[in-house]
């Protein structure tokens, strides 16, 4: 089992589900985490729960679609912590509707959160890493980038956007020892999950549906998500850099 003793771990979106869960997990496992989200309450609980168990965890107010904010919070992190070694971008939004009823100022939200938040906290840790030539960064996309989704037209076109960034940079930076990876998480019990399903005329029929198309079964858990995520922030992982991996129970098999 891998142990982040000397590792800075950052989460964005730390404060949710698969968040929690990943800071959570990467805290069990020694790192110090820096949970960031925009809802500072839930991060700290989040903290608080992991100094509870015995881990090291502070929470940091982040918008991450604001990049004075983003600086401002890895600098922070940086300060209390040392050197960000792994990042996990994780935070993300999404409205549940055709696209010929959505409006651009959804787009531009979604598009803030889900990738230019990402780009900014690239942005903002990857100087370090490259100088320090160790880096450890895993994007949360979605099976919707994969294969698509109905109802979620621009989500799946940032998520696949996020996809196609973590290639290039995967590319662009092997040579400084820095991995770049992607997990897309199918349908997951998340208080993301629910806020798409009430967007739906019958939200039990849709997680209903959502479940059935499933090949084990039932809906993912964040811990499911946690452990994989945690795996590409690891060492072990050191051989493996610009691979998407879904973590859906066989919803999505890509060869």
């Amino acid at each position: 089992m891998t142990n982040f003793a000397d590792k800075t771990v950052i989460v964005t979106g730390g404060g949710g589900g698969i968040g929690g869960a990943t800071c959570k997990l990467f805290a069990a496992r020694g790192a110090k985490v820096a949970v960031f989200d925009m809802n500072l309450e839930a991060a700290q609980k989040v903290a608080a729960e992991i100094a509870a168990a015995g881990g090291t965890a502070a929470a940091f107010s982040a918008d991450i679609t604001d990049r004075a904010a983003v600086d401002a919070g890895v600098a922070a992190a940086e300060a209390q912590f040392g050197p960000v070694g792994v990042l996990v971008n994780n935070a993300g939004w999404d409205v549940f509707k055709p696209f010929t009823q959505t409006i651009p100022a959804e787009w531009e939200k979604l598009i803030a959160i889900n990738l230019t938040g990402a780009l900014h906290m690239h942005h903002a840790v990857l100087p370090g890493m490259s100088a320090r030539r160790y880096g450890r960064i895993v994007n949360i996309a979605s099976d919707a980038a994969r294969v698509g989704s109905s109802g979620e037209a621009v989500y799946a076109a940032c998520k696949g956007g996020l996809v196609a960034l973590t290639k290039a940079l995967a590319r662009e930076h092997a040579r400084y020892g820095i991995t770049l990876n992607v997990v897309c998480p199918g349908p997951t019990d998340t208080a993301l999950l629910a806020g798409v399903a009430e967007g739906a005329a019958n939200p039990e029929k849709l997680i209903e549906a959502f479940t059935r198309a499933i090949p084990l079964g039932r809906l993912g858990q964040p811990d499911d998500l946690a452990k994989a995520i945690v795996f590409f922030g690891s060492d072990e992982a050191a051989f493996i850099t610009g691979q998407v991996l879904s973590v859906s129970g066989g919803l999505t098999m890509n060869g």
